[in-house]
């Protein structure tokens, strides 16, 4: 159960990557999600690929507070995300 709740917010933080550029999102909002990618990261002790993506992601959102992040950073995390909270579901 707790796998697929950690999926589906792996899935809704990929797809806010992905349209990032088309909603006007509170910065409350990215500081919680970046902080929810941190924690997870760091359950997984950042031995495997996936803690390493949630740690960039989570960064990213941080920084999408302060910095213009570039389009396809962002792609590429998001696709990541949203593999990964696909594969959560199987």
């Amino acid at each position: 159960m707790l796998v697929k709740i950690l999926g589906a917010i792996d899935f809704i933080g990929g797809l806010l990557l992905l349209f990032i550029s088309g909603f006007n999102l509170p910065f409350q909002i990215f500081v919680f999600l970046g902080m929810v990618f941190l924690i997870k990261s760091l359950l997984g002790f950042l031995k495997d690929f996936a803690s390493w993506i949630d740690l960039i992601s989570g960064a990213i959102f941080i920084l999408l507070i302060f910095f213009a992040v570039p389009w396809f950073i962002c792609l590429i995390f998001a696709i990541l995300l949203v593999q990964k909270g696909i594969f959560s579901f199987l």
